[in-house]
């Protein structure tokens, strides 16, 4: 991994600059304009926002993955005359995550499609910024040998990972999770807008009310797994990677208020906290500067306004995703990967309007139980599974009805 020097401004590439970590992460770097240096930004389809950051960063290049948008950035670009370069297509993310002029890259696409340039990322020995669950949850073995074999520096950002991450002793990666006393950790989550509603509702559900987090800001999909409680179950098998632990190793508790982001319990009896406002940009100015703090922009956290910090245990019934995702960690194989490709088929057909709420979970269920498990000891493999779990999916989209 190149090492920038003390007056060096550190060379980022941010994948996904568009979505919600995206912009964060630029609100961080625009605090610290000294140290760091948008090296590349990548986008999907969102054409306008990613002009107005081209102009304000100045990034060296910019990967769209439509060639019809990436050609009017490349308009626009010429325009304004400057001198970022226009690419497109996914293998050019795959290049600007391995570029040897990047020293960190911030993984931030949603979904499957996050896989392949985080891969990369690894095997040019980045320093990576993991907000993508998914190169942990579909290719877990695979992407932590990459981390390992190359060198590279692996730093979580989701916020229930980055606590856990800032509980643990610092001689954790070393020694694991027995030697340093830990009995277990505990990964909080929020219950999602639904946490109190009536079961008997649940098929009546809206996407409009499903993305209507009462905590964090996400974009579409994200916010339709934390309605379903999916995200923690995605949440469970990265942290089992992650930290090296098995699924009876997590315990989730629901904590409505957001306010304790993830915890860990010793054996002594101590329980250590992370707390802070429902802010990324903590979470992501952490791992950018650790092992240093800087600034975030994020308000401090003002105990007398906090009224009381509850907690509960998720209802099976209320969470079925989160089980399912439980039960696919525990088979292991391509049972994890199996579960994201039908479960980001089931998001996209409810946003759709195509299935109804409780329906995703009952997609899944099916998908996984009628597809073929197999091991992943191969990343051709872990894509064969997402193929197929993906084409089931579909067809029993097309055979429900809300």
């Amino acid at each position: 991994m190149n090492q920038p020097t003390d007056n060096t401004p550190e060379q980022i590439c941010i994948l996904g600059a568009t979505g919600s970590i995206g912009t964060s992460t630029l609100d961080v770097i625009r605090r610290h304009p000294e140290r760091y240096q948008v090296f590349a930004l990548t986008a999907n389809r969102n054409l306008e926002q990613i002009k107005h950051q081209c102009v304000e960063f100045h990034p060296t290049y910019a990967v769209l993955l439509d060639s019809k948008l990436a050609h009017e950035l490349q308009s626009y670009v010429e325009e304004k005359e400057l001198d970022t370069i226009v690419l497109h297509g996914a293998e050019h993310l795959d290049y600007v995550a391995s570029h040897q002029s990047v020293d960190t890259v911030m993984a931030a696409i949603v979904g499957a499609a996050g896989l392949m340039p985080t891969l990369a990322a690894a095997k040019a020995g980045k320093k990576i910024l993991l907000a993508n669950k998914e190169a942990l949850v579909m290719s877990g073995a695979i992407f932590m040998d990459a981390v390992k074999k190359h060198g590279a520096t692996l730093l979580p950002i989701d916020s229930e990972h980055n606590a856990i991450f800032q509980c643990l002793p610092e001689h954790f990666v070393e020694q694991g999770i027995e030697k340093c006393g830990i009995h277990n950790i505990v990964l909080t989550g929020s219950g999602g807008p639904f946490l109190n509603k009536d079961l008997s509702e649940f098929s009546s559900i809206t996407p409009e009310q499903a993305c209507a987090h009462p905590n964090w800001d996400m974009g579409r999909k994200i916010s339709v797994d934390s309605a379903t409680m999916m995200n923690k179950g995605l949440e469970l098998i990265e942290a089992c990677w992650l930290f090296d632990v098995e699924p009876a190793q997590i315990e989730v508790v629901l904590h409505p208020q957001s306010i304790i982001h993830s915890m860990v319990r010793y054996n002594d009896g101590s329980v250590l906290a992370q707390m802070g406002n429902p802010d990324m940009r903590t979470p992501i100015a952490h791992a950018m500067a650790f092992p240093e703090r800087i600034e975030a922009g994020v308000k401090p956290l003002d105990f007398m306004e906090i009224s009381q910090l509850t907690f509960d245990r998720p209802a099976k019934e209320r969470y079925p995703c989160l089980l399912l995702a439980s039960e696919a960690m525990e088979l292991g194989g391509n049972s994890p990967a199996r579960l994201n490709a039908a479960n980001e088929v089931a998001v996209e057909a409810f946003l759709d309007g195509k299935i109804g709420f409780t329906q995703i979970s009952e997609l899944i269920q099916q998908t996984l139980t009628s597809t073929r498990y197999a091991e992943a000891s191969t990343l051709e493999a872990v894509l064969d599974a997402d193929k197929q779990a993906r084409e089931y999916a579909q067809q029993l989209v097309e055979q429900m009805t809300i």
